[in-house]
């Protein structure tokens, strides 16, 4: 039985190129309105690659520095570097991501079942709380949990375990829920019920572990667990 329905944030209930995409739209961006989709992908995915890089490693630190190292990686790689205004301009607007359009009815759904909800995030817990509070979802979450409380970076185990010191849940009474395919195979690794949101439709990842069910948004959700 499901006590606890836990969402990875970034690319799950957050939209990760939202903060490219409104910059863009602004007055006089020309330069990088042609070019905000290529940086928000190489963005998120150098934010990605360090994030493994720096637990592989022992070389933690927190996610906001590893979001600016990301950023200007992906700003040079564009041929924006030195440009200091775009940096804090797209930085400012990290921490109030817009959530995918189905995420508020979602959890409102499981929320007024008394199921409990969740985060769990590479990100930092000022940076979540942002987020949240942003995106209108505070009251619809039962806790936000970050890694720092374990200083190193999914899929580390040791993250995962957070949810049951928090709960006081079994591995398999959470169903865990994520964008990203290799954090769903390190959490069904540890014992998680899991989902994959698959909104690129992209291939399952040839990995020892397989995600339970995978969707196309988070909409189902509540559906999966029977709730109407």
């Amino acid at each position: 039985m499901i006590k606890a329905v836990v969402f990875d944030a970034y690319g799950t209930l957050f939209d990760v190129g939202s903060a490219a995409r409104r910059v863009a739209g602004e007055a006089g961006r020309g330069a990088f309105a042609n070019v905000w989709e290529q940086v928000a992908r190489d963005w998120r995915l150098k934010q990605l690659q360090y994030s493994w890089i720096r637990a592989l490693t022992g070389a933690h630190t927190d996610f906001w520095t590893v979001t600016g190292n990301a950023l200007d990686w992906a700003l040079e790689a564009a041929g924006l570097q030195g440009d200091d205004a775009l940096r804090e301009a797209l930085l400012a607007l990290y921490w109030e991501l817009e959530a995918y359009p189905e995420v508020p009815g979602m959890l409102s759904a499981l929320h007024e079942t008394g199921m409990t909800t969740a985060i769990l995030s590479n990100g930092s817990v000022q940076m979540l709380d942002a987020a949240v509070e942003s995106a209108g979802l505070a009251g619809l979450l039962d806790a936000v949990l970050s890694v720092e409380a374990v200083g190193i970076f999914k899929p580390d185990h040791r993250v995962y375990g957070l949810v049951g010191q928090e709960f006081g849940t079994r591995p398999e009474q959470v169903l865990f829920v994520s964008s990203n395919g290799w954090d769903v195979a390190g959490a069904t690794g540890y014992g998680f019920q899991s989902v994959w949101v698959n909104r690129a439709g992209e291939p399952v990842d040839r990995l020892p572990w397989q995600p339970g069910q995978v969707m196309g948004d988070l909409a189902g959700i509540p559906g999966l667990l029977g709730i109407s």
